[in-house]
């Protein structure tokens, strides 16, 4: 390509490159969510067709970016994690988050009518989410930035069930009801829910309190022990062909949808089969 006098200001661009052999999570958020959902009358205090059109969202990433190993999501939120031997873009922070943002983007209102059928988008007030990338050197703080992540949405989601049926239930003003929780443990709320309403919160639906994380199913040989992973596996010890090769098994693996606990250690038992 021919050269300009112009071509100068490309010294000006800086590239962040996140470390290399290190866990990356890209987490994505809904921008303006809260006015939004209120905009297109989103169901209180869970709007089912909304968290499973941000799964469905999620998967179309997953499918698109074989570099996922999984994902967990909940409200107007998805976490992302890619394997330690993820070169794409040469880990070029901002080309990865603005990939995963605007891929997120597109999804999502592509989506839209298959969830919201007689609710078309706005020009408007049309959904975007922005995102952040957080490196992690082991298994133990993927860990438990997950476990973080669904204890954050089982706070979030016991408060507004608890806020929501006071409102639409029980009549109080939104004001009313948030003094009435104001101060207020976990507890407390599960006993405002059953004394008052005759609510058991375990008995509410399983995907609300723990969100929704998704694996691929690479099967029994898909990937390395969760202790090969965390102890003796590093990207220098895998030849270029081992690195493509596993993630053509994650390209062509089933994207399984789960609403487990992932804070206990059931669900990291056999963590190595999904995650490299």
């Amino acid at each position: 390509m021919a050269k300009s006098r112009f071509e100068y200001v490309r010294t000006y661009e800086q590239d962040a490159i996140l470390l290399p052999n290190t866990y990356i999570v890209i987490r994505l958020d809904g921008r303006g969510f809260h006015r939004f959902s209120t905009h297109y009358n989103f169901r209180k205090p869970n709007d089912k067709r909304a968290l499973c059109l941000m799964n469905a969202a999620a998967k179309q990433v997953m499918r698109h970016i074989p570099d996922v190993a999984g994902a967990y999501g909940q409200s107007d939120e998805y976490s992302f994690v890619l394997s330690r031997e993820c070169t794409m873009f040469d880990r070029r922070e901002a080309k990865l988050v603005s990939t995963f943002a605007s891929t997120f983007t597109a999804q999502y209102q592509f989506l839209w009518p298959e969830y919201f059928p007689d609710t078309p988008l706005d020009g408007n007030m049309l959904p975007s989410f922005d995102g952040r990338a957080v490196l992690y050197p082991s298994l133990r703080e993927v860990r438990d930035y997950f476990s973080w992540r669904q204890a954050d949405c089982h706070i979030n989601n016991l408060y507004n069930t608890s806020f929501w049926t006071l409102v639409l239930t029980g009549g109080s003003s939104e004001h009313d009801a948030e003094q009435a929780l104001m101060g207020t443990n976990s507890g407390e709320k599960n006993e405002l829910l059953f004394s008052r309403f005759g609510i058991n919160y375990n008995n509410e639906e399983i995907m609300y309190r723990k969100g929704t994380m998704l694996i691929r199913d690479v099967g029994a040989g898909g990937s390395a022990s969760a202790s090969e992973t965390t102890e003796s596996k590093d990207v220098g010890e895998k030849s270029k062909r081992q690195v493509e090769r596993e993630k053509n098994k994650r390209r062509k693996a089933e994207i399984v949808e789960l609403h487990v606990d992932v804070i206990g250690d059931e669900f990291w038992t056999d963590a190595g089969r999904w995650i490299s």
